[in-house]
């Protein structure tokens, strides 16, 4: 957790913060009045404590934004197998483009690709050659690639390009990493192959170690042969993966630091569709990346070569210690939808996925899945029967078919409904109910009281995608956090019925912004949380820990809201009570914490901590050039006792961790003095 963190009191950073973020709100639209105060009773006993659920909080990953093709996924290239035009030829090639002009080359397309899922090869006739009456350019003529707006290539690191080849003739072929202009040479490679090399197709691999470094660089494949060449499935990877399985590091780490407890995937109406022809299917996104014929996403209009498929979607919960939730197409798109007595093969298209992850090496699908390179079951235990469709016509007869499948086949796997059971219990029979909210902040912010009266009987909630959204949000503002900060805790206190929450979009590639805002932005090269994300890092501890009861007074304002919990640092070994408190109010506020119920056996020390989030201004946002604009600021905390006050920041977000002790362990420097004495 990357955090500020500064040795001094309580009194001097309330100080400092003071000055710094409550003077410019001076110049807002807000009324400042003399400060309020309030009072949080905290019973600290065993028997008013409840367990919160070790799945509370998780992360939502989309194919939005680009999040995954040419974000998570390393792949450097995009449309590798020149079939994002589709499968007619001629195709658009986008964004490949040509080195050199039609005097030298001429670039089209064929279906004459060795890998039958995936028919269509690019095919480059060059018409010059290094001698004779037509002589190609210096630097060669052919092909390039820009990658998803520019490769990330960093000196002294290596990347592994394969490429599959075909031709005519004998090959005289440069592999290169650029610049954008193609002038500056990162790495550089040739191969060359005999006509009886590479009369049939032939998988090329080159390892290119960069250079130098620049982070719009691009992919060349040029020649000054003469003759015809064919070229299909480019892939360029760093070998510098997360664990070594193709997730970009950077990305991972951002999610890896908010200790995500599950990870559900793949969408939302990426799984939907516009129209199901669209439709994101598992089994088309496994085997050898060769061989995934890809498909347009027709909801966020752009096309994936699906290398982010069902199987690295399940390694990558693993790789993060997340429990995998797999939301698939029921049967219904946008726009059309499958008759309920029509829909079983898609039942078994489910009980399929559900073998492939689960099920032992020797079923059909897990033979599929080990010799993927996992031989051992994945740790799949929900499943989501669709996104979004409760209310279609066909969506609850449809439901009942899957649920009926997969509790025969599968007693153990629980599945989640479409439809909110917050307010009324279901017609249908699940384990847990969606709930999802875009709104306002100050909506938001109301709804920490949400499920506070939801029946504690039938299903459980999974609030799978929250966010606040419009113009509070912008592109990730303070305001936005702050709401989402009151929302959670509000999640936290009713945990006995919310068993999962996650935030939705988790990531956004700043060149293609299709939804605002997003937890994590990034390019080729950089990465920064937003405000949302950086609320998220004050429930990292919060699953699996103890919920204490903590009753909020106050006479002045409905601008409050908090939880204590105890948790237990696995670092250090150390039991801490965090207390967590959101002031969505203009007004500074004087807390009295007081507890009570506490075991005589511990006490809190000195030396706890207090970190806080807030801002100069409601609607300040992070950035590439400020990365940490709005994020946590951590402290010593000197004055932890069983009554204490704090002050609270007008628009902030701030927690207390208290240490617990055992009395017997504490040794005074005196009594460690006589008793080396004796």
């Amino acid at each position: 957790m990357a955090m500020g963190y500064c040795k001094v009191p309580c009194s001097a950073l309330f100080l400092c913060l003071f000055i710094r973020f409550c003077l410019p709100y001076q110049s807002l639209a807000y009324k400042v009045e003399a400060n309020q105060t309030a009072q949080l009773l905290i019973d600290a006993s065993e028997g008013s404590a409840r367990p919160i659920p070790q799945t509370l909080f998780g992360v939502f990953f989309e194919e939005i934004n680009h999040a995954g093709a040419g974000g998570l996924w390393a792949e450097l290239v995009s449309n590798r197998g020149f079939e994002a035009g589709g499968s007619n030829i001629p195709s658009n090639i986008d964004p490949w483009s040509i080195i050199g002009d039609e005097s030298s080359l001429i670039v089209s397309t064929d279906c004459s690709s060795c890998f039958e899922r995936n028919k269509v090869a690019l095919r480059m006739e060059v018409l010059c050659s290094s001698e004779g009456t037509n002589i190609c350019p210096s630097g060669g003529v052919g092909i390039y690639n820009p990658g998803f707006w520019g490769m990330n290539i960093e000196q002294g690191k290596s990347y592994k390009v394969v490429f599959y080849v075909c031709s005519t003739g004998a090959i005289n072929i440069s592999v290169s990493f650029t610049g954008s202009n193609g002038l500056q040479t990162l790495a550089s490679t040739n191969i060359i192959a005999s006509a009886s090399d590479v009369s049939n197709w032939t998988k090329m691999e080159v390892l290119l170690e960069a250079n130098e470094t620049n982070h719009n660089s691009r992919l060349q494949l040029t020649t000054t042969k003469k003759g015809v060449v064919w070229f299909d499935q480019v892939s360029a990877m760093p070998l510098d993966t997360y664990k070594g399985h193709g997730f970009r590091n950077e990305l991972i780490e951002m999610l890896a630091n908010i200790k995500p407890r599950f990870i559900r995937f793949p969408g939302g109406c990426f799984v939907e569709g516009e129209w199901l022809r669209n439709a994101f299917r598992w089994k088309e996104s496994i085997g050898p990346w060769e061989e995934r014929p890809g498909h347009f996403g027709d909801v966020w209009m752009y096309w994936t070569d699906d290398g982010l498929g069902f199987f690295e979607f399940l390694q990558l919960a693993e790789d993060l210690g997340a429990l995998p939730i797999w939301v698939f197409n029921n049967g219904i798109s946008h726009n059309d939808q499958v008759d309920t007595s029509s829909i079983l093969p898609f039942v078994q298209e489910a009980l399929d996925g559900i073998e492939f992850a689960r099920a032992d090496s020797s079923s059909t699908w897990g033979a599929v899945r080990a010799a993927m390179g996992h031989p051992e079951p994945f740790d799949l235990r929900y499943v989501a029967i669709g996104n979004e469709d409760c209310g279609k016509k066909n969506y609850r007869g449809n439901y009942l078919k899957f649920y009926d499948a997969i509790r025969r086949a599968y007693p153990d796997i629980k599945m989640i409904s479409n439809c909110d059971g917050s307010f009324h219990q279901l017609d249908h029979p699940t384990d847990f109910y969606d709930f999802h909210v875009y709104t306002s902040a100050n909506n938001l912010f109301s709804m920490s009281h949400r499920f506070d009266h939801t029946s504690r009987q039938g299903p459980k909630a999974f609030v799978s995608e929250y966010a606040v959204t419009g113009k509070d949000a912008g592109t990730g503002s303070l305001l936005a956090a702050l709401a989402e900060a009151g929302f959670l805790i509000g999640l936290e206190k009713n945990s006995d019925v919310v068993q999962m929450a996650s935030y939705a979009p988790l990531f956004v590639n700043s060149n293609d912004r299709r939804w605002n805002p997003d937890a994590i932005v990034f390019n080729s090269s950089q990465v920064y949380g937003t405000p949302s994300y950086w609320v998220q890092h004050f429930f990292t501890e919060s699953s699996g820990a103890t919920l204490l009861n903590a009753t909020l007074q106050t006479n002045s304002s409905t601008s409050l809201v908090a939880s204590a919990i105890t948790w237990q640092n696995s670092e250090d070994d150390q039991t801490y009570i965090r207390i967590k408190v959101v002031n969505f109010g203009s007004n500074s506020v004087n807390l009295k914490i007081s507890f009570s119920g506490l075991d005589p056996n511990y006490v809190k020390l000195s030396g706890s901590t207090m970190t806080i989030l807030t801002s100069t201004n409601l609607m300040d946002e992070n950035s590439f050039k400020e990365q940490k604009k709005v994020a946590p600021i951590q402290t010593l905390l000197d004055n932890a006792d069983e009554e204490m006050s704090v002050p609270l920041l007008p628009h902030s977000f701030t927690s207390f961790d208290l240490l617990k002790e055992s009395v017997s362990l504490r040794i005074t420097e005196a009594d460690s003095a006589s008793v080396s004495s004796i």
